[in-house]
């Protein structure tokens, strides 16, 4: 598979794609609606929540905290993780935009 040619679309069609992308993964979207759900920093609850291995959690929150939907804060030896609220509303109004956009007409095919 080639090269995206990100240079051809929009900041904006890029920053939802990239975002999309994270949220791409089951695993994923269960992390944050932990986070979400305990409406606090979670530290390192979750193996046990999701029962998934360390390892693997990590490598998700690696991919969640690189797009900057989540945050992470270190606490002695553990590092905390919570939603990223300025981002958070971000892909809540692009993905808003997004959706909203349409106007179905419902004569389609």
């Amino acid at each position: 598979m080639g090269v995206t040619r990100s240079d051809i679309y929009t900041e904006e069609q890029n920053r939802l794609s990239v975002i999309l992308k994270a949220l791409g993964h089951p695993a994923r979207i269960a992390i944050l609606q932990h986070i979400i759900k305990a409406n606090a920093c979670i530290c390192g609850e979750l193996v046990e929540e999701l029962g998934l291995a360390q390892a693997t959690i990590s490598q998700h929150l690696k991919e969640l905290k690189n797009v900057g939907i989540i945050q992470g804060n270190i606490e002695g030896v553990k590092v905390c993780y919570c939603i990223e609220p300025k981002t958070w509303d971000l892909i809540q109004r692009e993905l808003g935009l997004f959706f909203s956009s349409y106007k179905g007409t419902g004569t389609c095919c």
